[in-house]
Order: C-alpha cells, then sequence, then structure tokens
C-alpha cells in the first residue's frame, strides 16, 4: 500500500535566533521564532510523513511541553523515523520547497537533502528540497517569515 501526506509550516523571522533549515544552520542577521528552533523544513516533512501515516500532526505529537523547548528539529524527524518503522512504513520519497525571499538557500540544498536523508536512513537521492522567492510578495516575500511545504510518499 502507498500513501501520501502533505505538510506546511512557517513561521516569523526575528533578530536574536539562528537560522535552521533542513537540519543547517544558514548564516543570516534573523532567525526562525520558535518553541523548537523552529526548522520550517522539517516540520513540513514531520507533518508530511505524519500524514501518510495517518497519524496526529506535530502539535499534538510533540506539544509545547519543557522536553522539547529548543529542540533540534532533526531530533523531533529521528523520533518519527521510529514510528515509521515501528508502524510498518518505509519512507518512499520526500519532495519540499522552502519559500523565503532572503537568504538565498541553493548553497545549502545539498546539505539539507543529506542531512533529511541520514536521518530517514533512506537514499538521498530519495529526498527533494527546492528554495524559492516569492518576488516580494506575501510575508515571505516581504522578508517577515519563512515557510515550507512538503510531500512524503510511504509504502507499507
Amino acid at each position: 500500500m502507498i500513501r501520501v501526506g502533505i505538510g506546511y509550516d512557517c513561521h516569523r523571522l526575528v533578530e536574536g535566533r539562528k537560522l535552521i533549515i533542513g537540519g543547517v544552520e544558514v548564516p543570516y542577521e534573523k532567525g526562525l521564532m520558535g518553541f523548537s528552533d523552529a526548522d520550517v523544513l522539517i516540520h513540513a516533512i514531520i507533518d508530511a510523513v505524519l500524514g501518510a501515516m495517518h497519524a496526529p500532526d506535530i502539535g499534538v505529537l510533540f506539544p509545547r511541553i519543557p522536553e522539547y523547548k529548543g529542540i533540534s528539529s532533526l531530533k523531533l524527524l529521528s523520533k518519527v523515523a521510529d514510528m515509521i518503522k515501528g508502524n510498518g512504513y518505509e519512507v518512499e520519497y520526500v519532495d519540499s520547497v522552502v519559500i523565503a525571499e532572503k537568504p538565498r538557500l541553493f548553497r545549502y540544498v545539498k546539505e539539507m537533502e543529506k542531512r533529511i536523508s541520514t536521518v530517514l536512513a533512506i537514499e538521498a537521492e530519495k529526498v527533494n528540497v527546492k528554495a524559492t522567492t516569492t518576488e516580494g510578495l506575501g510575508f515571505e516575500g516581504e522578508g517577515l517569515g519563512i515557510s515550507a511545504q512538503a510531500i512524503v510518499t510511504v509504502r507499507k
């Protein structure tokens, strides 16, 4: 059986935080505000995986409790990877896009794909990360935040 899930996340850009996207620290004057490290890409991927498994969303699975305050989203993805195996699924493919006017992310995409594939224990070729802008439109285009979308295919 093949199932597909979709995920979306967005966070506000603020001063005084590191910018972590796809498990990679990206040099920039602002970072994303959130309870964890606010990694929009990993959060979108997690929700897509959970959706494909017909599981609750990221907020239900990882509530705002001290245990998860400031946690690396790669650690959350690792917990989800354990759920995938434990429920008899395997990830077939991850396709994702990060929407940000700045900073430009193309230099970091391959490292993001590598980190995500390592945590999910799948080949790097099964993870695709793209980055795009909104040509100045919307909150991303105005530099107020960054969003991400992901589609994940799993097989049971």
